[in-house]
């Protein structure tokens, strides 16, 4: 698909000849960055529906600093595209855009300006001088052209707007946020998109956000990602990264991968930034994020928010600026993880609803509002059938997420003789993460899987996991026998249907099981032995029931069994 190139149909002088839709109106959207272009694509089938009478084509603006990514979109979604030279050809009815900085289209049909976040909450650098401009504002030609309608989600903005270009005046629509009315329409998902998301029962979801340009969170602190996760215990917290498009489509998808490499190895979910972050959004727990729209959009849905950037280019007066008076902001000086569960224990919903209130006007209704314009600026009737609705972002699959494979794993032993023992397990990637101070019942010590590419950590790790399913006990033995042919660890642990079996070098092999036959990670199990041996020493007072383990998220059960080694 060469979008240089002219397109014979739907649109053009002979396009009857070879159309198969006898289309009454043509619709045009500008497709000039990644941003403004998923924002109509998440709006534009639900306005449209399943009407017959219009065609749909997109119209490539190859101007932008951020259209990188623009062409593997449209491609992807095998969009109709024409030239931006051929507008005047294709003679469309209404072009609709959520890029506010698009040139003066040719010809005299309307041009409806979706937002592509949340208001008029920025100052961004003004392609077409030195300085900067109010991100949303389109152009003065336009505004000048009077061909330009823009939907806003406030009375406020319509007030802002006005004092910032009186020619705005009578160019306003008040059409609601479509946006968070889908993320509200994807509440009832919630649970769909942790699991999509492979959040587990009982872990709590961190979603970090960054807008781009050097005073966002990403900009500032590019650390930060690997720093909560060094801190967070994994079997305990999730953290989903959301960067703006315009970082992606500024400095590449390998870039990004690189500089978040330490974050990524910790597990980290990095969300595409063509979808998924809406879906991520609902799913999270806590927002830890920036002057951006996405921090906003969490603070309306009533998400605890951490604000850990905070840019000069946020415009006073804005639902934006009040949001940086109305919560936490995240202290990078003093550890982090009281401050997320800080969050979440203090969290006053009805502080971010008020915020939410001077950036939102009558949420639910603005899919119908934004079909009723749309078809005004068509000359059409809308059709009678139900429309206009707001649909549940679909669950993402699972993102392409690495699995940490290795830990620095804390371990904390409690027990008397009148009652059951217990060992705390909190494991943290060794990405990002040194071995802590010890203790009389506290201890320290690295689990690297079979998988781990870092020979280094294997070879120095205490216990080494194979986490590949082993069908019987006798499968488990022989994959034992295999690995400490190679390996020095203290302990090596085998995957087991119920639970792990786990070699002690020079010593006996051990069965260690949840009471209940739930699923045990073979790191968990043996996560609990190390820590038995590290307390009582002598092997053979390792045979144990009733033994619970923390693992922070959950208690369980398990039982320890010394196994025979078969003959």
């Amino acid at each position: 698909m060469d979008f240089d190139r002219r397109i014979l149909v739907p649109v053009g002088p002979d396009a009857w000849r070879w159309r198969t839709f006898n289309s009454e109106r043509t619709v045009a959207v500008a497709a000039r960055t990644v941003t403004s272009l998923v924002r109509v694509l998440e709006v534009l089938p639900d306005l449209l529906g399943d009407d017959p009478r219009l065609a749909v084509v997109f119209a490539h603006d190859p101007t932008s600093a951020f259209g990188e990514g623009v062409p593997e979109l449209l491609r992807s979604l095998r969009c109709r595209t024409l030239p931006w030279a051929q507008l005047p050809e294709a003679k469309p009815d209404l072009m609709v855009s959520a890029s506010e900085n698009i040139g003066v289209p040719p010809g005299d049909y309307p041009i409806l300006v979706l937002p592509h976040g949340v208001g008029f909450q920025k100052l961004v650098p003004d392609s077409a001088s030195s300085g900067t401009r109010l991100s949303g504002l389109v152009s003065e030609g336009l505004l000048a052209a009077c061909r330009a309608w823009l939907a806003v989600s406030h009375p406020d903005q319509e007030s802002q707007l006005a004092a910032a270009h009186p020619a705005t005046v009578g160019r306003t629509v008040l059409a609601g946020d479509p946006c968070l009315d889908r993320l509200h329409a994807g509440l009832r998902w919630r649970d769909r998109y942790r699991s999509s998301l492979g959040v587990e029962p009982g872990q709590r979801l961190v979603f970090m956000t960054s807008t781009w340009g050097p005073g966002s969170l990403i900009g500032r602190h590019p650390d930060l990602p690997a720093r909560l996760l060094a801190e967070l215990p994994a079997d305990e917290y999730r953290l989903a990264l959301v960067l703006h498009p315009n970082v992606w489509s500024g400095h590449g998808a390998w870039q990004i991968r690189v500089a978040q490499r330490s974050a990524l190895a910790a597990g980290a979910l990095l969300i595409d930034p063509t979808a998924g972050w809406q879906q991520a959004l609902t799913a999270a727990d806590v927002v830890v994020g920036d002057h951006g729209s996405v921090t906003l959009y969490g603070a309306a849905l009533g998400r605890p928010v951490l604000l850990a950037a905070f840019g000069e280019e946020a415009v006073p007066g804005t639902a934006g600026h009040a949001l940086h008076r109305s919560v936490p902001l995240l202290d990078r000086s003093a550890p982090l993880r009281p401050q997320i569960d800080a969050a979440l224990s203090s969290h006053r919903p009805d502080l971010l609803a008020a915020v939410a209130r001077c950036a939102f006007m009558e949420p639910g209704s603005s899919f119908p509002k934004l079909r009723q314009l749309l078809y005004q600026l068509l000359e059409l009737a809308p059709p009678t059938e139900a429309g206009g609705r707001p649909m549940a972002f679909p669950p993402i699959p699972q993102p392409d997420a690495e699995v940490s494979t290795s830990f620095y794993v804390e371990t904390t032993f409690t027990g008397t003789d009148a009652s059951p023992s217990l060992v705390s397990v909190r494991r943290y990637p060794a990405a990002v993460r040194e071995p802590g101070e010890e203790s009389e019942q506290t201890f320290w010590h690295l689990a690297s899987d079979t998988e781990e590419p870092d020979t280094h950590l294997t070879d120095s790790a205490s216990v080494l996991v194979c986490r590949r399913p082993s069908t019987s006990l006798d499968a488990a033995h022989r994959r034992i026998v295999e690995l400490r042919a190679h390996s020095a660890s203290l302990l090596i642990a085998a995957s087991l249907p119920d639970g792990a079996l786990i070699d002690l070098a020079g010593g006996p092999r051990f069965a260690v099981r949840s009471a209940d036959g739930a699923p045990l990670a073979p790191g968990q199990a043996s996560a609990a032995l190390y820590t038995m041996l590290r307390v009582k020493l002598r092997p053979e007072l390792l045979d144990h029931s009733g033994l619970l383990l923390d693992l922070g998220s959950h208690c369980r059960e398990l039982t320890i069994r010394k196994v025979p080694e078969p003959h």
